[in-house]
């Protein structure tokens, strides 16, 4: 309970950014050290952390992501002794060719890239920079635009506020940061603009890629890292991103980004570039010292070309040959030498960096920066809370959030009602008015079947929802905006109401009209074990849809899983007579419980009778001749049995119907409260896959 401990920050409604105390600026300097990073060839893995595009770019380069190779494979270096610094104040550019490591090297300084694998050394202001201190103090903006797409520009930051700014910042002052942050970043225009999708026209691609970037800044990092942020942009959008980048970087933040090929105007507001090729560096200064670097080098820019291109040009060249780029790399290995022992530039940047870093990140705190302060008061790795807000205000602001998005897709939930009362109507048509006969309660049985196990097919519908939103999680947990288990309860408590809506309109399209008995009673439970059913169903294809990352082959496992389920409810086979090497999963069927809860719910009466007299031959030899015969039959088996059964004499009552079917094991309401508590362990089983699979790191 540190609530009170958060720094407030007034925000001014004027300026782009958290406006910061006078004075002069607080030093940050990100310094790497001979960092190297090698994979086996040969490892493979799904790569279920990354969305398909970025799957398919980046599947050499994370090839031991998720499935280690032989330990005797050959080895591939990533990353090769690579060395540089980072000051606030200015935009640090990573390039390179495909394949070059330029994402791996980010994704080494922003802690990506587990520890035990990473050689080197990544220090802020002269400490290591690793765990919870980093997560805390930075961001990291992938590649790929991962929004909802029915929010507005201003709703999607506003959202990100709640998330990463403290409760004891106001309403108000939190709104004042977001308008602010738009203002940043060139977004008033389209401000109340819904993000978009394929079939929802939104903002335009450049606007995306800031507000993707502002939902990762809202709460003013002191790191910030980005993945390849202009790709896919045309030339202008391309520019804007940068210019918004560098603005970023001048408030005092440090700005490490990776950029493939930049134009001349985006290289010339770049302030240190770092080449990369095949992990190993091979230029580290500022875009004006490339000319004289090639130039030395042998390979002079000439005047009318884009230095960047020719280097990369240059570099692409050189990969071809034999050596590669290495003449490249051991001549900037000579280059930097000879040009440390000159007087430097930028000495003074250098001498000022020598603020420890405790002291530096309290005094961002106490200007603002962070939006958040310590609760014990002193400038410790705990100088910035894990989270920003308690667990209840989380959950509260994602179900808000998912609520507002799917609340603009009407056509969803009408779908799904649409195909419940279809379904409803076939089995309310098909199955008109059941009688009390042998045949009626044949009939009920398959009915009771069906309608059970549609319920679990009906909820597959929600595979695709998680599968969606995996890589949005994925980003925001990984700098800590939320708990994962945050997540798992507003995940729950959103797909809660619409499937009461569903139960009540499948109760009230078939109960009545199948003829079912019990009155109100019965309907009230039907409609309860119904609900349990689409609980238990959602939160088993919840489940499933964090283990299977793949939307198809998810539809696959669902729907073969949930045939097995149905076959051992009980209703092909009964209880009694499944073999007692398969009975375990008799009991692990979902389909079993809500099956064996309606047939009590309708059996349940032993005065109510469905089979007299000569309807007890129904379905033998007999039932094919007169009733004549079936009369003279059962007077013999009466004289037998020495009792009097006549025409109107019950045989078969409710309870006998239950024996047969083998379904009094367990009581009706205990069945409902084991298919609630089904639900329950699935949501708990999906917390545990969020928690132990989700890491989002490179081993």
């Amino acid at each position: 309970m540190a609530t009170s401990a958060h720094t407030v920050l007034d925000v001014d409604s004027g300026g782009g950014a958290a406006t910061a105390a006078a004075g002069p600026p607080v030093p940050y300097l990100l310094s790497f050290t001979d960092l190297s990073y090698s994979v086996r060839k040969g490892g493979g893995g799904v790569l279920s952390c990354l969305p398909s595009s970025r799957r398919r770019r980046h599947s050499n380069r994370l090839a031991s992501a998720d499935a280690p190779a032989p330990p005797d494979a050959p080895t591939k270096a990533l990353l090769d002794g690579i060395s540089g610094e980072a000051r606030d104040g200015e935009l640090f550019a990573v390039m390179g060719a495909s394949g070059s490591g330029k994402s791996t090297l980010v994704d080494a300084l922003a802690g990506r890239i587990a520890r035990e694998s990473l050689r080197g050394a990544v220090e802020l202001n002269g400490e290591p920079l690793h765990g919870r201190r980093l997560r805390a103090i930075s961001a990291y903006v992938m590649q790929d635009d991962l929004l909802y797409p029915m929010l507005t520009v201003r709703e999607t930051l506003l959202f990100a506020a709640e998330f990463r700014l403290p409760r004891a910042l106001s309403p108000d002052k939190k709104r004042a940061r977001v308008d602010a942050l738009i203002d940043q970043l060139g977004l008033a225009r389209a401000a109340d603009t819904i993000i978009g999708d394929e079939a929802h026209r939104g903002v335009s691609g450049g606007e995306r890629r800031r507000v993707s970037i502002g939902t990762d800044i809202v709460h003013d990092p002191i790191l910030l890292f980005l993945d390849e942020p202009t790709s896919g942009l045309d030339s202008a959008s391309a520019f804007m991103v940068v210019q918004v980048l560098r603005r970023i970087a001048q408030s005092g933040s440090v700005v490490i980004m990776t950029i493939h090929q930049p134009s001349a105007r985006i290289l010339n507001i770049l302030d240190r570039l770092l080449l990369l090729s095949r992990g190993r560096t091979v230029y580290a200064g500022t875009p004006a010292g490339l000319k004289p670097f090639f130039s030395e080098f042998g390979d002079p820019i000439p005047d009318n070309e884009n230095p960047a291109e020719f280097a990369l040009d240059t570099i692409r060249e050189l990969e071809h040959q034999p050596d590669g780029a290495a003449p490249l790399a051991d001549f900037n290995v000579k280059w930097q030498s000879m040009h440390a022992a000159l007087p430097a530039a930028d000495s003074k940047d250098s001498k000022r960096c020598t603020m420890p870093l405790e002291l530096a990140i309290t005094e961002s705190v106490s200007r603002g920066k962070l939006v958040a302060g310590s609760g014990s008061g002193t400038a410790s790795s705990t100088s910035v809370p894990t989270f920003a807000n308690p667990l209840s205000v989380e959950v509260w602001v994602l179900m808000k959030r998912s609520f507002t998005n799917t609340g603009r897709m009407p056509e969803l939930f009408v779908m799904r009602l649409g195909t419940i009362m279809v379904t409803g109507f076939i089995l309310a048509t098909i199955f008109w008015r059941l009688d009390d006969t042998p045949k009626g309660v044949q009939e009920r049985l398959g009915f009771f079947a069906m309608a059970m196990s549609t319920m679990f097919y009906v909820c597959a519908d929600a595979l695709p929802v998680f599968v969606q939103e995996r890589h949005i999680y994925l980003r925001e947990t990984a700098h800590n905006a939320y708990r994962r288990l945050s997540y798992v309860f507003a995940n729950a408590v959103v797909a809660f109401p619409p499937l009461v809506f569903l139960s009540l309109a499948f109760a009230v399209t078939t109960f009545f009209a199948v003829g079912l008995a019990g009155g109100g009673g019965s309907f009230v439970f039907f409609v309860l074990i119904v609900l349990a059913s689409f609980w238990a169903g959602s939160g088993f294809v919840t489940f499933l849809s964090a283990v299977v990352p793949h939307v198809m082959l998810g539809y696959t496992v669902v729907v073969a899983i949930l045939a097995y389920f149905l076959l051992f409810s009980g209703f092909f086979i009964n209880r009694d007579r499944i073999p007692s090497y398969w009975i375990w999963f008799h009991y692990l069927s979902l389909v079993k419980y809500p099956y064996q809860a309606v047939l009590q719910n309708e059996f349940r009466d032993a005065t109510r009778c469905f089979s007299r007299g000569v309807e007890m031959f129904d379905g033998t030899p007999i039932g094919a001749m007169s009733r004549a015969v079936k009369l003279k039959v059962l007077d013999a088996i009466s004289k037998t049995l020495g009792t009097n059964m006549t025409a109107n004499t019950c045989v078969t009552t409710g309870a006998d119907v239950l024996a047969q079917q083998a379904v009094t094991d367990i009581g009706k309401w205990k069945c409902l409260l084991v298919t609630v508590a089904w639900g329950f362990f699935f949501r708990a089983l999906f917390y545990v896959v969020l928690l132990v699979g989700s890491k989002n790191k490179r081993r």
